[in-house]
């Protein structure tokens, strides 16, 4: 996109975004119809309407390709530098958790089906008024980028789906009723042949129908050869693995790329031994299990799937973070002051050089230099996985940990207790080295460990 005027840019993607306009209203207008003729919301019905008219104007506006005209309905430049402000890496990662729980306690309102698509509308709006931008527009319409879009809306589609039918049960079992899974008669279950089988089929031709097209309009994303000398910036792993990526930025190697999936996998192969609520097996439900579910929406929301959408479009050359409207210079180089727990406590607070064992002393000399060396972290390791859980189990006494604690047994309560701490470490360590330049709170590089 860049090298190009803004002329010849908007000339360039205005038909894709009059099409992607029309597709809007078109849709709206599907959705009025069906909440008209289906469920008699004739007002709601005429408000969809008028969306779906005003997105057709703004698809004419757009068509023209007049820049004097398309900025009525792109961003200004106040509204892009506002949203690249809270797409620093700390507002960021902390907004993630703030939506998580708007959204946990504000559920039952926001599954209703015009609710939410008042927000499927705001999204697709969002994209749009944000493609006029070349810098926006430069990153999402890379071929590697165009199918994260999509699986960002899908993503959004199906934890909706999943909410919905979770609250529906939630007020059944509320009022003495069986979930709606529990109700299924036999004439509305199918057999595997040939039910289910035609219709993977029929799926299956579909989507290799829908490849063949993607094939054909976008580009494939192939580059020359690869070459030792002449490496990609930024270079990424496939955005499967970003997460990945992205923890190297706050772990050693061994810890990101060896440790930390091996809590991850070893944590979900013990959730069946360490569960001890039965409940909601078969059924969707989130009151029966609001612990469960509020730990996996974490684990997979904020730690997993909001680490790929930063590394995939706010994570520029040199991996320096980009906001979503900035443009991607490979010369930008972001000073890093970053220091360590032990340089903080022996250099800032007590004035002194921080000790170093003697090459030539003995290994358990070199290990008390160390120790006395990295004392505070090594304390604080301790506390957070040793002591914190008893703590807690002593803090809460009627609402979460003691109960938990008394059906588990002391083994279970801190093999889980343990992997909710691995869990919640990430953030920690993301928001020390963004607020305090923190990069290690454990540093050992006589023998390469690091924490």
């Amino acid at each position: 996109m860049h090298g190009l005027t803004y002329e010849e840019f908007l000339s360039q993607l205005s038909g894709f975004l009059c099409g992607y306009y029309v597709l809007i209203a078109s849709m709206n207008g599907l959705f009025a119809l069906y909440r008209w003729k289906r469920h008699g919301e004739g007002q709601l019905a005429l408000a969809w309407s008028g969306l779906g008219v005003v997105t057709l104007i703004m698809a004419a506006m757009v068509a023209s390709g007049n820049p004097e005209i398309v900025k009525y309905i792109s961003f200004n430049e106040g509204i892009k530098g506002f949203i690249d402000t809270l797409m620093s890496p700390t507002t960021y990662t902390l907004g993630s958790l703030v939506i998580l729980g708007v959204m946990f306690y504000f559920r039952e309102v926001l599954v209703r089906p015009n609710v939410a698509w008042l927000g499927f509308n705001l999204m697709l709006l969002f994209m749009g008024m944000s493609m006029a931008d070349s810098d926006f527009a430069a990153i999402v319409t890379k071929p590697d980028n165009v199918p994260i879009v999509g699986l960002i809306f899908l993503l959004a589609f199906f934890t909706w789906l999943a909410t919905s039918k979770a609250v529906v049960n939630d007020k059944r079992i509320a009022n003495g009723e069986l979930p709606l899974e529990a109700t299924e008669s036999e004439k509305e279950k199918v057999l595997v042949w040939p039910d289910l089988v035609y219709t993977e089929l029929i799926c299956m031709v579909a989507l290799t129908a829908l490849m063949l097209v993607w094939a054909i309009v976008l580009q494939a994303p192939l580059e020359e050869p690869a070459s030792a000398v002449k490496t990609p910036n930024p270079s990424k792993a496939p955005w499967y693995f970003l997460g990945l990526q992205e923890m190297l930025v706050y772990y050693d190697p061994w810890m990101a790329g060896v440790v930390l999936p091996s809590m991850i996998v070893a944590g979900l192969m013990a959730i069946p031994y360490i569960d001890f609520n039965k409940k909601g097996n078969g059924y969707y439900t989130i009151n029966e299990r609001k612990f469960a579910y509020l730990t996996f929406q974490f684990g997979f929301l904020v730690l997993w799937v909001t680490l790929i959408i930063m590394g995939t479009f706010l994570r520029g050359p040199n991996w320096n973070f980009f906001g979503f409207y900035e443009y991607w210079d490979s010369h930008a180089v972001e000073a890093m002051n970053n220091v360590d727990l032990s340089q903080y406590v022996w250099v800032e607070f007590l004035g002194q050089p921080l000790p170093k064992p003697d090459p030539e002393a003995s290994f358990l000399a070199k290990i008390v230099v160390i120790a006395q060396r990295e004392f505070l972290g090594i304390l604080l390791l301790i506390g957070y996985f040793a002591v914190l859980p008893p703590l807690l189990a002593m803090w809460d006494k009627k609402r979460l940990f003691q109960p938990m604690y008394k059906r588990m047994g002391l083994i279970r309560y801190m093999v889980m207790t343990n992997l909710m701490l691995w869990m919640a470490l990430l953030p920690i360590k993301m928001l020390a080295r963004w607020v305090f330049q923190m990069k290690y709170f454990i540093a050992i590089p006589e023998y390469f460990i690091n924490f």
